[in-house]
């Protein structure tokens, strides 16, 4: 089986006084550790670890699973809020009646669940929980195509919630509860001396490199040749005291590959380095198995070469890897904090000269067709945008139009301005005074809960290798949220503290390049390679079929967009194809099911 927790629960009994005591011995739940006691029963799986208000109490249990049952018959749904590390857990109360599920602060282990009221099932995949018979939700489709990811709490099934990053749900008679256990609350007025900080921050990633591969004889790191792996990689190398094995990816296409980087990496810090380039034909054979494997539609691209690195440091006799996950997504090194400062210097204009400017910038001026001040218009409109509306300006299915990607009758059955509505919440969860935190705050639910670390988390279970995120620990998060703003993005600048803090470490020239980490030159193949057009054809014909894209898109994409621009147009084909392959894999397995 593809899931790691799992359960099921007979709800009916549950909250039957008589039939519930009879209940926690005959549940089967599944996970990495699970301890049950008279009244209640717990599964859970990653690394928590549960504050104990008396650390000296010699009647401390054993093992995790039975650590979080203790503190649940003292806390209650509080719990979760004392529970460091990564972990999803389930527990299921007789005495209380009810059932209570958590994960981590940014879901790097993840939980989905589904009841109709008489039952309830959960599983950290949501086609483990979905039932024959259970409808895709066109609405989910349409956020896959905006995000090119399913964002929680929505899945692919229409009956199956996922629990978003650091929540938490109560299922009891009154119904069921969603609560966020972890606030985002940063110190923006907390200020240190510069050398105690930097000194700090070495030693909590080295401390967490040290910690992530405990247990592992041989732990191998992402290697792409940016901020982050290279960091990871070099302090693997430290803490081990012997050359690390580094697994990196490579792309012949001009523009795409970044294997430069890495080598220099693996040469600084003494690396065993491993290098694979990825080819048209690997896609070919790859992009449908992919594409299947995860649990709803993915369209991540860095998720194929991912799956590479992975299967290679596995091969190799790795039992892990380590990822180097959310240094910019908590230092601020994505260049798009540094856009929108520029974007928000309009707002401190003098409303009144807004009001004459504003009329001569429309999409219709006569100004745009003036070199120069056609940028100055573009500027001002893209500025009037309100967060976090902005940050989606250029998507680009709505830059296509979805009426004229996606058919009528399945336009009928979305709402086209869910995604905005979605964002606004997830915006408003984070009260943060400066724009560059709400930034992150935001950024830490959809680029990295809802993208990058389940990209990472398929690729590695699908490889068979365990995986750790040495700079997500709760310490180094909690860290980077006392930092004062100005240190993550000093003007223009992007993550001023963290390259600072290691300089001498890294080499300046990884230090100053720009990032591109797996990116996939799919576009550009698919013009160049038949078998691969050909698969992707056959995709998009198929998918046509379907209901959802309109036959005319397709063929206008296939033999107009693409050829004109195959870097752009590529990002739509991959994520229709991986859309396509994976309702395949679906059919697929109902077949085997019914059979």
């Amino acid at each position: 089986m593809k899931d790691k927790l799992s359960g099921q629960i007979d709800l009916v009994s549950l909250f039957n006084a008589d039939a519930a005591p009879m209940l926690i011995k005959s549940l089967a739940m599944r996970g990495d550790d699970v301890a049950r006691d008279a009244h209640a029963i717990c599964t859970v799986i990653g690394s928590p670890s549960v504050m104990d208000d008396n650390p000296a109490s010699a009647s401390r249990p054993s093992g995790p699973a039975a650590e979080i049952l203790q503190a649940w018959h003292t806390r209650g749904v509080d719990l979760a809020s004392g529970i460091h590390g990564t972990y999803a857990l389930a527990i299921v109360d007789t005495r209380r009646q009810c059932v209570f599920l958590a994960v981590d602060r940014f879901a790097i282990e993840t939980l989905c669940y589904r009841s109709d009221g008489k039952a309830l099932a959960f599983s950290d995949r949501a086609d483990c929980v979905q039932e024959r018979g259970d409808e895709l939700d066109p609405q989910a489709i349409f956020d896959y195509l905006y995000f090119h990811m399913i964002p929680a709490p929505r899945t692919i099934f229409r009956q199956v919630r996922r629990l978003p990053a650091a929540h938490s749900v109560l299922l009891d008679r009154n119904g069921v509860h969603e609560t966020r256990h972890w606030p985002l609350l940063f110190d923006e007025q907390h200020r240190q001396p510069f050398a105690a900080a930097r000194d700090t921050f070495r030693n909590l990633i080295r401390d967490s490199v040290a910690e992530e591969i405990a247990g592992h004889e041989r732990v191998g790191a992402f290697l792409s040749g940016g901020t982050d792996s290279s960091t990871v990689a070099g302090m693997l190398c430290q803490v081990t005291g012997r050359a690390a094995p580094a697994y990196s990816i490579g792309f012949d296409a001009k523009g795409y590959d970044e294997m430069e980087y890495a080598r220099l990496a693996a040469r600084h810090f003494g690396c065993e380095h491993h290098e694979y380039y990825v080819t048209p034909a690997d896609l070919v054979t790859s992009i449908p198995a992919v594409a299947q494997y995860f649990d709803q539609p993915f369209g991540n691209s860095s998720a194929l070469p991912a799956y590479y690195c992975a299967r290679n440091a596995q091969a190799d006799g790795c039992t892990k890897m380590l990822a180097g996950d959310g240094g910019d997504e908590l230092f601020g090194g994505n260049t798009r904090y540094a856009t929108q400062r520029v974007f928000e210097y309009y707002h401190s204009v003098p409303q009144s000269l807004r009001r004459l400017i504003e009329p001569i910038c429309t999409d219709g001026s006569p100004l745009r067709r003036i070199p120069g001040l056609r940028q100055a218009t573009g500027y001002v409109r893209h500025s009037r945008v309100p967060m976090p509306d902005r940050l989606q300006s250029f998507n680009l299915i709505m830059q296509l139009d979805p009426a004229n990607v996606l058919t009528a009758d399945f336009l009928a059955q979305i709402d086209s301005s869910e995604p905005s509505s979605h964002m606004q919440a997830t915006w408003n969860e984070c009260q943060a005074p400066s724009l560059i935190n709400r930034m992150l705050a935001y950024d830490w639910r959809y680029t990295l809960a809802d993208s990058d670390l389940p990209k990472v988390r398929g690729a590695t279970q699908m490889a068979g290798i365990a995986v750790g995120h040495p700079l997500l620990t709760d310490r180094l998060t909690d860290f980077s949220m006392a930092l004062p703003p100005d240190w993550k993005l000093r003007r223009f600048k992007l993550r001023w503290f963290f390259k600072e803090a290691l300089r001498g470490f890294l080499p300046d020239e990884i230090l100053t390049k720009k990032k591109k980490g797996f990116g996939l030159p799919f576009g550009v193949w698919t013009t160049r390679t038949p078998a691969l057009r050909e698969l992707v054809e056959d995709s998009l014909n198929t998918l046509a079929k379907r209901g959802i894209v309109r036959p005319d898109f397709i063929r206008k994409l296939m033999s107009e967009h693409l050829p004109e621009h195959p870097g752009y147009y590529g990002e739509m084909m991959w994520i229709l194809t991986m859309l396509e392959q994976w309702l395949r894999g679906q059919e697929t397995q109902r077949v085997h099911t019914s059979t």
